[in-house]
């Protein structure tokens, strides 16, 4: 039976009851207390252990202003170390990116890709390497790996072939893995990183990172290991078809490298290229980190990737989140740093990485091309690709994110960045498209109005798409509906707020009540709830306005005398909840306060 990892540590451990705020000494810690305990920084406490009578205790309030002190001047610690570290050092990372393409049939049989299945189900007998069987390359499996070689910007191969990368573990039956080292079918692309993707901010606003090559490769058996011997494989996942993107070393933040495995899986998955991410364990992530003196002189440094003048680098594998990948860098960059800075060298070697962990690992010695013996496969025939079908491929592929962003950024849209890149990546795009249909039909809707108050109809739709009508999803925990609530009635729900024939909370409440299934057409259910706006006079808001003002004085004052007009807000509120429902329109109201407070 697997049990849940603890750790212990000895001592006995301190805490104040907050009851009481006394400060106790447990006889027995608990281990999870005491794993809190052993975590690499804990704030110094600093506690009257004598008796009460001699020595006061410290006030919680106090103890607690005193550890968010010290934190603050620990992180303020680290930022500097590091600062001064970056000076001093210049990190080097490339990235393989391992993705499984969205395919029905294996790369080199027809068994079913089928990860949902039972363990053991979807095996041919090539992919055990059953003694005689033969590799069938499937066709099919390589229009989603050309989608994203041409996605990612890829000079694609007449002539590519396949190769055998040998080495000898158990989820790997054949004891060798078919890959194309030497010749791939795509070459010298790139993916362009921008401040919105979550580049470091010392690296600007645009970081491109080149493609050294995109490969087809056959995907291993899935382990999974019952410590303290036991392992069990499925060799279900062997022969699913893989695309492995190399990058050139030519990141150097953490942060950044975390932004380009992001980038690219978001153009993997809007090509259609993959079907799931690292979330689910359909792409995987292998860094390679080198770290070298800013003054290095040549004489000490190495080649990676036909580039020339770098530290030695280590390789860490398998990472399986985006802040892994950040962690792992971070935590090996601080280590080879130590290395060297002791007088000690880095090896090449592959490394490892747990998640939750301060330290990478050692795993192996780092192998060469010679070590996994690669040679061409004799039973595969070259792959050729026709540039008719590149052509079709690419005339087909859908508008980059990056274009989308520009345009929905653009004037015809005005969204901010902040709104336009989660329309474009939620539910893979159906968001958008979704967003696109209530623009369209609001701009029908609006088209009497003045043009000026039309141009802020997408924005507005943008809101309401994202924010109003997500946040209800998000409230109810529920995924993406279009039919929920249609595009039809979210844009008429908008064109009557534009047109003031109803107030915002109006608007939220309608939208709420068709979220929860009310079918009536927008303007039927307006009147036979009467929501519609009556529009108070003047006389009337002065009067909701007078009544809240004589009922709050000091707050008055507080905004006469020190200019706090946030406190206004305050007051609109009040003179919404006081008055009949849905006729209160917070604007008025605002300018009414401001005449009667400010002016008076």
């Amino acid at each position: 039976m697997l049990q849940p990892w603890l750790r212990h540590t000895s001592g006995a451990a301190r805490f104040v009851c907050l009851r009481c705020r006394k400060l106790h000494t447990p006889q027995h810690p608990s281990p999870v207390h005491s794993a809190l305990r052993s975590a690499s920084y804990r704030p110094t406490r600093h506690f009257q252990t004598s008796s009460p009578a001699s020595q006061g205790h410290v006030p919680l309030r106090k103890q607690l202003k005193s550890e968010a002190k010290a934190l603050k001047a620990h992180k303020r610690q680290r930022r500097e170390s590091e600062e001064a570290s970056r000076q001093k050092w210049e990190l080097t990372v490339g990235i393989e990116i391992h993705a499984q393409l969205n395919t029905e049939s294996k790369l080199f049989s027809r068994a079913s890709t089928s990860a949902s299945d039972i363990p053991n189900s979807n095996v041919a007998l090539f992919d055990l390497a059953f003694p005689g069987s033969q590799p069938e390359f499937q066709v099919a499996t390589l229009l989603p790996a050309l989608r994203a070689a041409i996605a990612l910007n890829c000079n694609i191969q007449s002539v590519s072939r396949f190769d055998r990368k040998h080495y000898f573990y158990q989820d790997q039956p054949a004891g060798y893995q078919i890959t194309q080292y030497y010749e791939p079918f795509a070459r010298n692309g790139y993916v362009d990183l921008f401040d919105y993707d979550g580049i470091a901010p010392e690296d600007g606003d645009k970081v491109r990172i080149d493609i050294k090559q995109v490969q087809l490769e056959q995907d291993t058996a899935k382990s999974q290991e019952y410590p303290p011997s036991t392992q069990l494989l499925d060799f279900n996942r062997v022969s699913h078809p893989l695309i492995e993107v190399i990058t050139m070393p030519q990141i150097h933040t953490p942060a950044t490298a975390a932004a380009c495995v992001r980038k690219i899986q978001s153009i993997l998955q809007s090509c259609s290229a993959v079907t799931t991410g690292m979330e689910l364990g359909g792409l995987r992530a292998d860094v390679n980190v080198s770290i070298r003196e800013r003054d290095q002189s040549p004489t000490h440094t190495h080649n990676y990737n036909g580039i020339g003048g770098l530290g030695q680098r280590t390789e860490i594998k398998n990472l399986s989140s985006f802040k892994a990948v950040e962690d792992a860098i971070i935590a090996e960059k601080n280590r080879q740093i130590a290395v060297l800075e002791s007088g000690g060298v880095v090896e090449g070697e592959t490394r490892g990485w747990t998640i939750g962990s301060t330290e990478t690992r050692r795993l192996r010695g780092k192998e060469g091309s010679v070590d996994y013996r690669y040679m061409p496969d004799p039973d595969l025939a070259p792959l050729i690709i026709g540039e008719d079908l590149v052509s079709r491929l690419t005339d087909t592929l859908p508008t980059a994110s990056d274009e989308l962003i520009k345009l929905l950024a653009s004037s015809e849209y005005g969204l901010p960045i902040e709104d336009a890149k989660p329309l474009i990546e939620l539910e893979d795009g159906a968001r958008l498209e979704y967003y696109q249909d209530v623009v369209d039909i609001l701009r029908d809707l609006q088209q009497d109005q003045d043009p000026k108050a039309r141009a802020s109809l997408a924005r507005a739709a943008g809101n309401w798409v994202l924010h109003e009508l997500g946040g209800l999803l998000t409230k109810a925990d529920l995924a993406w509906d279009a039919d929920r609530v249609p595009a039809q009635s979210l844009a008429e729900i908008v064109d009557q707020l534009q047109r003031k024939r109803i107030t915002g909370p109006t608007a939220k409440l309608v939208l709420a009540m068709v979220f929860e299934g009310d079918q009536r057409p927008i303007h039927q259910l307006l009147e036979e709830e009467n929501l519609l706006l009556r529009p108070l006079s003047r006389e009337e808001y002065i009067a909701l306005a007078e009544a809240a003002i004589s009922q709050n004085p000091q707050m008055v004052e507080q905004i006469r005398s020190k200019n706090q007009l946030g406190k206004l807000g305050w007051f609109v509120g009040q003179m919404m909840r006081t008055g009949e429902k849905g006729r209160v329109e917070a604007q008025k109201a605002d300018e009414i306060l401001r005449e009667l407070i400010l002016r008076s």
